[in-house]
């Protein structure tokens, strides 16, 4: 769920307990309900980034294949949306191209691919590789922008927050880097590429273990880039938003929820306006590295 959606369940979830305990007080019960107290806020409001088997109170299935059990969590649900909304957009970029008059956004959509093409897959890859590997990279993009502007809405959710999609979508990249390199240079060409020319022969079977590591570290760093890019957005707006939370119980200091209300919820959207600038960002640079990576494989001599 979103960011919006989830500060808000637990906003009711709070009135609603706090409305429980005072009916329980006044026929002189003992109300043990409530929402969650002092540090618990955090904790209760940082679940939310993580994965979960259920999807809107509804548990979720499992598949049974081969004898294996394979779980389905809420964020694929979200995943298979980005895909169906990135698909619809374009067929329907497409259907304005095809009219010859396209509005405004089908004209930005188009854009983006030309820029994507032109200044950024041509100057890495090459006209001839560039063509080639285009629609991976343009799919990496929109997918991993639409899934970053998913979370920002109302009922919907950042699949990239999740360590396992971007490692997915690095190996892709390393499968790439791989086999578009062996496939360019050759098997042995390749690998023994990866050794700058010109290293004394002693140094030669280090070097290549350091090249070796080099080549798996990049998709590493892919992966923790943009999951913790993704990550950390949600937590500083559950943090500042907790707070309200926090200083609201009368347990605590109760009327200084009042006091840090405005500043938190302030910092919050301002917070929430740069995630949106920070979405397509990280789909930007996890795109431009990739090519970068994969150029790298395919050209080693440059």
């Amino acid at each position: 769920m979103s960011l919006l959606n989830h500060l808000l369940s637990f906003a009711l979830q709070g009135a609603a307990a706090a409305e429980h305990a005072s009916g329980a007080a006044q026929h002189g019960a003992d109300a043990h309900a409530g929402p969650p107290s002092g540090g618990e806020i955090f904790t209760h409001l940082y679940h939310h980034v993580l994965p979960e088997r259920e999807f809107y109170g509804m548990h979720l299935p499992e598949l049974k294949v081969a004898g294996y059990v394979l779980p389905i969590w809420n964020l694929q649900i979200y995943q298979v949306l980005a895909v169906v909304l990135v698909l619809g957009l374009f067929l329907w970029a497409m259907s304005g191209l095809k009219s010859g008059r396209p509005n405004r956004v089908q004209r930005t959509l188009i854009g983006f691919v030309l820029w994507i093409r032109d200044e950024m897959a041509v100057p890495v890859l090459g006209h001839h590789h560039a063509h080639a590997l285009l629609p991976y990279f343009l799919t990496v993009f929109f997918f991993i922008a639409a899934s970053n502007l998913m979370g920002l809405f109302p009922f919907g959710s950042t699949s990239t927050a999740c360590i396992y999609v971007t490692g997915g979508w690095a190996i892709t990249t390393l499968a790439m880097m791989i086999g578009g390199g062996m496939i360019a240079n050759g098997p042995v060409k390749f690998w023994l590429g990866l050794v700058p020319h010109g290293i004394p022969a002693f140094l030669w079977p280090l070097m290549f273990i350091v090249e070796v590591i080099g080549l798996l570290v990049k998709p590493f760093s892919l992966t923790i880039r943009l999951f913790a890019n993704m990550t950390a957005g949600h937590l500083v707006v559950l943090s500042l938003m907790g707070l309200i939370f926090y200083f609201g119980q009368e347990s605590l200091i109760g009327k200084a929820a009042y006091a840090v209300a405005p500043g938190a919820l302030a910092f919050a959207v301002f917070i929430m306006i740069i995630e949106s600038f920070v979405a397509l960002l990280q789909a930007y640079i996890f795109t431009l590295l990739s090519m970068l990576f994969v150029g790298a494989s395919l050209h080693p001599e440059h």
